[in-house]
């Protein structure tokens, strides 16, 4: 004879359930963590410095000292140049 499983055990409903319930739990907060961050982004504007010394064609990430963010950074960002002003 064969084993029968169990419709209860963690192969059957059970596992169905908290493998959907998992799923939605870090929907949730990924979805949370993308409206804060938004949020906190459309509180920034921009401002340009000195635009005629732009370079067309420079090194990776140079040209960034030219924008001045007002307002708080968002989400630690350490790699770019931008100068943020309160």
């Amino acid at each position: 004879m064969e084993k029968q499983g169990s419709a209860f055990g963690i192969d059957g409903i059970a596992g169905m359930l908290i493998a959907t319930v998992l799923l939605l739990t870090i929907l949730a907060g990924l979805v949370t963590a993308a409206i804060k961050t938004q949020q906190a982004t459309a509180q920034q504007s921009y401002e340009i410095v000195d635009p005629l010394s732009i370079q067309k064609i420079g090194a990776d990430l140079s040209n960034e000292t030219h924008v001045i963010i007002h307002g708080e950074p968002v989400g630690g960002d350490t790699l770019h140049k931008y100068k943020f002003e309160k």
